[in-house]
């Protein structure tokens, strides 16, 4: 039976009735995790449709992007450099560098030019040149655009991992998973609407911080969820020991039942999405076993990621991200945190390929293959490049520094138009020179693929109206299928 709660002469407060209960919080206490669910699941209509109607025919429904975090160079993956093949070793010409930003370089004064050191070649008839560090990236070459004039604002780790979540260097603003959960909520009943995974291979892992997925002034329902790649997926969300379903069935609708009787004395907006947030901890008790359930993957398909199911892998995260994708997760972000490559590159960069390379591949193929593709936008990068100059390294053998002025992407699925490469570095592949790609017109170009015209697409706080693309941005139309 249902618990009911008649109203109370004194107010009895939450944490004082489920003490006294001697029930514990167990999976009520995940509402400070969770990714704060989807509007349609609240009840509360205060943010249900904040884009209602969308703007502009919609193209997609989820994101699934896969970060390559720490960096990684466009020198040895996508953007080949015949020049500096010709010219390693000689002195980077002081026209290019001087008055530049350069993190760990910055003040050297002997900047050499550091050859590509892995070879490229021509994929696909679309014949995009990819380096054979990546092979099977290069094998879906003609289902991808590489976008090769990339720049962003920031020349350190963190600040460069926040402007490409939030558009600012500003922390606390909103990231990009969570103005689209705000915009548009999730088609996903039984999870948040925003999911993070993440993942290393064999060095100390890039660190990343959980600002990178927060709700900034938005609601807090609309944060990222991190989910665990290995053990349980999120902290508190089993059943205590000795509680049974109807029992925790029973304690939320008391909590409920209280929470409501408080919102009727003290109006408090967040209560309804307190009330949800319990309500997702309750689903998620059946629907993450099931999600992190392989057994219904075949063969044939843990081959072609090179997954081993729950070791906490790239390759594993991506499989899960198709699997969220299914069930309707609006934005999935894949962390691989081991793109640093201040020295050992060529080691490392070989270390990373065989971790994120094959599995990267295969996640475009599979979405391909089910159908799914075209309304799933892939994305893979990291927050900037490397530098054409080679970094000492202390004495090991050479690597490259952090890069803000032309580094390389690639995006597939969604409405993009596949085979083709866009944008250039100059000779040196040191600045963006052709078609130039902000980090505003990436992120004004994904809302466009969800049919948010990105300049009406607004927040207002403080007494401004903020938005993710800040004052900027373009659509990059000549990238759109």
């Amino acid at each position: 039976m249902k618990a009911t709660v008649q109203p109370l002469p004194i107010p009895l407060a939450r944490r004082t009735f489920l003490t006294g209960g001697g029930v514990s919080l167990g999976a009520i206490a995940l509402s400070g995790l969770l990714g704060r669910s989807l509007p349609a699941a609240t009840g509360d209509t205060k943010f249900q449709d904040a884009i209602s109607p969308l703007h502009l025919p919609p193209r997609i429904k989820r994101v699934i992007w896969l970060y390559m975090s720490g960096g990684p160079s466009h020198l040895e993956t996508f953007d080949y450099k015949p020049e500096l093949t010709r010219r390693s070793g000689e002195p980077m010409p002081d026209s290019v560098t001087t008055g530049q930003p350069i993190a760990q370089l910055q003040g050297k004064s002997h900047l050499k030019i550091l050859g590509p050191l892995f070879p490229f070649a021509k994929h696909g008839k679309s014949g995009q040149e990819i380096s054979t560090a990546l092979p099977h990236i290069a094998s879906i070459a003609d289902d991808i655009c590489i976008i090769r004039s990339m720049v962003t604002e920031a020349i350190n780790h963190d600040p460069a991992h926040t402007f490409m979540n939030t558009g600012t260097t500003i922390s606390g603003r909103p990231s990009m998973g969570s103005w689209l959960t705000y915009g548009l909520g999730s088609e996903a009943e039984d999870f948040p609407g925003f999911v993070v995974l993440t993942s290393f291979a064999g060095r100390s892992p890039q660190p990343i911080s959980s600002r990178m997925w927060a709700s900034g002034f938005l609601p807090g329902r609309f944060q990222g969820v991190r989910f665990n790649s290995t053990g349980s997926p999120v902290e508190y969300l089993e059943r205590p020991a000795g509680v049974s379903l109807r029992q925790q069935r029973n304690v939320i609708d008391a909590v409920a039942a209280l929470n409501r009787l408080e919102g009727r004395q003290l109006p408090n907006s967040e209560i309804e999405t307190r009330l949800a947030q319990y309500e997702m901890a309750f689903r998620m008790q059946t629907s993450v076993p099931d999600l992190m359930d392989f057994r219904d993957e075949s063969q044939a398909t843990l081959d072609l990621y090179g997954a081993k199911p729950g070791d906490g892998s790239f390759a594993s995260n991506c499989i899960l991200a198709r699997r969220l994708a299914k069930r309707g997760v609006r934005f999935i972000q894949l962390y691989h945190r081991d793109w640093d490559h201040h020295n050992d590159l060529k080691k490392f960069v070989e270390i990373c390929a065989v971790a994120c390379d094959q599995a990267s591949a295969a996640l475009v193929t599979d979405l391909k293959q089910r159908g799914m593709l075209d309304e799933t936008l892939v994305i893979w990068g990291g927050e900037f490049g490397r530098t054409p100059m080679a970094q000492d390294g202390k004495g090991i053998e050479l690597g490259r520094d952090h890069h803000m002025k032309g580094f390389s992407m690639w995006l597939a699925g969604g409405g993009i138009k596949p085979g083709i490469t866009y944008g250039a570095t100059d000779d040196l592949g040191y600045y963006a020179a052709e078609n130039i790609v902000h980090v505003h017109d990436l992120h004004a170009t994904i809302l466009h693929q969800f049919g948010i015209d990105h300049e009406r697409f607004t927040y207002r706080y403080q007494g401004r109206d903020f938005r993710l693309t800040d004052v900027g941005g373009r659509v990059i139309k000549d990238i759109l299928s």
